[in-house]
């Protein structure tokens, strides 16, 4: 398992210089890590609501991130859908897919993962995978560099 330390450095490595998130289940455990950053951290009370201080910021000419449980992003579809397609901002968003590990060896009933990656190929929104308990950090920094370099919007899958 990545620790939250290496976690936050690879975000900072990547460029972003906010983080804008409810702290849910494995993503809350970066909070001290992230305390201690360079990033700006931005607690939100609605996923949609993080998605929007997301496009002011990218408006101002910040790099944010948005990190969210997969019913979050549920929850902030519409707000995804005018950021991303209708004033075309290059939106970054860290989807934490709770369960996931699990669902793939038939081990829960969460049906979260099953629509999480299904939700996020129907936005069109590109998307990578990252599993902290299995991969790598240099491949965490690949993947966030991935979306840090890409045109337009991406998403980053986190394993949970």
């Amino acid at each position: 398992m990545i620790p939250p330390t290496s976690i936050v450095a690879a975000l900072e490595a990547a460029g972003f210089t906010h983080l804008v998130w409810i702290p849910d289940s494995h993503l809350g455990t970066w909070e001290p890590a992230l305390a201690a950053s360079k990033l700006a951290l931005i607690r939100v009370t609605r996923e949609g609501e993080a998605v929007a201080v997301a496009a002011g910021l990218m408006l101002g000419g910040a790099m944010p991130l948005v990190a969210v449980q997969c019913t979050g992003f549920f929850e902030a579809g519409d707000a995804v859908r005018n950021v991303v397609y209708d004033m075309k901002l290059p939106l970054k968003m860290i989807v934490g897919v709770r369960s996931l590990r699990a669902s793939r060896v038939g081990k829960t009933g969460d049906n979260c993962p099953h629509f999480a990656e299904r939700l996020v190929a129907a936005w069109e929104l590109p998307q990578s995978e990252f599993d902290p308990a299995s991969g790598s950090e240099a491949e965490l920094g690949a993947a966030l560099q991935g979306l840090t370099t890409r045109d337009g919007a991406g998403v980053l899958l986190w394993v949970e």
